[in-house]
């Protein structure tokens, strides 16, 4: 019987009128923003990474890279 029928959206009428809360919605006091910077080579070997001059950005609280990885 669940075959060719239509699920019941108990959501449906929060996410039409802009009512839903998603992720993104979500904020918290003394948030951390996070971003992801790969390589525009594809397949490239990346010998080495200068943060330097993202350390020195205000704001600017960690910098992650492979090293800090656990492997």
């Amino acid at each position: 019987k669940v075959i060719g029928t239509r699920p019941i959206r108990h959501d449906g009428e929060d996410k039409v009128t802009g009512r839903a809360q998603y992720g993104a919605d979500v904020h918290f006091r003394d948030q951390l923003y996070g971003h992801v910077l790969r390589s525009p080579h594809a397949h490239a070997r990346i010998r080495s990474i200068d943060t330097s001059k993202a350390e020195a950005l205000p704001g600017v609280k960690a910098i992650v890279t492979s090293k800090e990885l656990p492997r």
